[in-house]
């Protein structure tokens, strides 16, 4: 008989959240132009809208705040976090960033010139956003598989090594300084991608004298799965395969608001100490000294603490991966339409197919997640047109063949109980989708407008 699994840790500090009134919550949404992302905290129940810098720390990252070093220059904390780079992820030079997206600034600013072509496993918004500001263009090389939200391919983050070739061949080596490989895709709902197809992504780009520059922002999630799912790896530690996976790369940004189980930090890892000094020179400029980038001592503390524990053992990326497959499979079996297999990170609910009244120009997502607020106070995020913004040539939305409502799950924060409460939720909001209604812009900012925009029903 399969035992139950429990959480790896115990609960020492508890913070009180509210329930609202359904007219409160109508009150709350139509204040925020019907965007989760402009509702105060304070009205939200169960906060899924993004698993970044939303973890709750430990114990030892509390206690290694107080030995924080916030001497400007040389900080003993910048030399701890450094080892820690090292140690965990392989790489020899690190760059401090407050997140990262500042890291993905630097990396695009010291790597892109205008005309530059960057493939890449998907689009992320402020990956793609840092790219096309360089004066780049992203291209999507993303297996078919990942488009397919009823697949179950089990790596569907893998780059289609064809799509890649095709893109070599047309635009030439030369105007390609690097394809942007995302660990656990985001966007296409935290799916992984293999070792074997990281490691021929590797070797084709090196034949052409390209690198591989790693979002390595969820690749302890996906080195998770590479042990339950690519053949030869079940022995392995996530720790090892998280090794392996760096080992395939010449670089990595890193958002530390994720795997690394801190709020805020991040940083740019790179094995070219020439590159490193490039990135250093504007990390001076836009962030902060070379030792502490937008960080502070204790930040830097408490980032080395998370980046140690979260690969101590398997336990801790088991159960939160457990605690995502235990809302999806919820969620599965009450009918519901989401991105399978279920991903690392969250859950990733199929909008169109749950609003198929709704054409993509009215926002389906973005309506959706308004409605699941509406009616529990749950608040996830949209992660379709809306997300995709448009076409800086010809000023036309993107139309992603993925329209999702995301509802991300923070690491160590809610219980099962509250995983029930989400798919009881989601279920009622279903049950009465003919009710939903699509959406218009009543403002719409120019860039990443999903932070900002503004909505009314249709």
């Amino acid at each position: 008989m399969r035992r139950s699994w429990a959480e790896p840790y115990k609960i020492k500090m508890v913070e009180p959240i509210r329930m609202t009134t359904p007219e409160e919550r109508a009150t709350a949404i139509t204040a925020a132009g019907y965007n989760t992302f402009l509702l105060r905290a304070e009205d939200v129940y169960i906060d899924l809208l993004t698993d970044s810098g939303t973890s709750a720390m430990s114990d030892r990252q509390w206690s290694a705040m107080m030995l924080g070093d916030e001497a400007y220059a040389g900080s003993r904390s910048f030399y701890r976090l450094v080892d820690a780079v090292q140690e965990v992820y392989g790489y020899e030079e690190l760059v401090p960033t407050h997140q990262g997206r500042g890291a993905e600034h630097i990396l695009s600013q010291i790597l892109i010139g205008e005309g530059d072509v960057v493939p890449g496993n998907m689009y992320f918004t402020t990956t793609r956003f840092h790219q096309e500001h360089a004066g780049g263009r992203f291209v999507d090389v993303i297996v078919d598989e990942a488009h397919d939200p009823e697949s179950l391919f089990p790596f569907k983050g893998n780059v289609d090594l064809d799509k890649l070739q095709r893109v070599i061949d047309e635009v030439g080596a030369d105007r390609i300084p690097y394809i942007s490989v995302e660990t656990n895709v985001n966007m296409a709902g935290g799916q992984p991608l293999s070792l074997e197809n990281l490691k021929a992504t590797y070797e084709l780009c090196h034949r052409h004298d390209i690198l591989v520059m790693l979002d390595a922002t969820r690749a302890l999630e996906n080195a998770w799965f590479i042990k339950q799912r690519e053949y030869g790896y079940a022995d392995h530690s996530v720790a090892e395969i998280l090794r392996e996976i760096c080992s395939y790369t010449d670089g990595a940004t890193m958002s530390s608001k994720k795997d690394n189980l801190v709020n805020i930090g991040g940083f740019l890892a790179l094995r070219d100490p020439e590159l490193a000094r490039k990135a250093r020179a504007l990390l001076v400029a836009f962030e902060g000294l070379h030792t502490y980038g937008g960080m502070s001592g204790r930040d830097m503390e408490a980032l080395a603490a998370g980046i140690h524990e979260m690969v101590s053992t398997d336990d801790h990326v088991a159960a939160r991966i457990g605690q995502v497959e235990y809302l999806g499979n919820a969620l599965i079996k009450a009918g519901i339409p989401l991105i399978r297999p279920v991903g690392g990170h969250g859950i990733f609910i199929d909008a169109m197919a749950v609003l198929p009244h709704i054409p993509q120009d009215q926002f389906p997502a973005q309506a959706l997640t308004a409605a699941l607020y509406k009616e529990s106070g749950v608040r996830g995020m949209e992660r379709g047109i809306v997300s995709a913004g448009r076409d800086p040539k010809t000023g036309d939305h993107h139309y992603p063949k993925l329209e999702l409502v995301r509802l991300a799950i923070p690491r160590r924060v809610y219980t099962q109980a509250h995983m029930d409460v989400v798919a009881e939720s989601v279920v009622e909001v279903f049950e009465n989708r003919e009710a939903v209604r699509g959406l218009r812009f009543t403002y719409e900012p120019d860039e990443l407008r999903f932070f900002q925009a503004r909505f009314e029903e249709v």
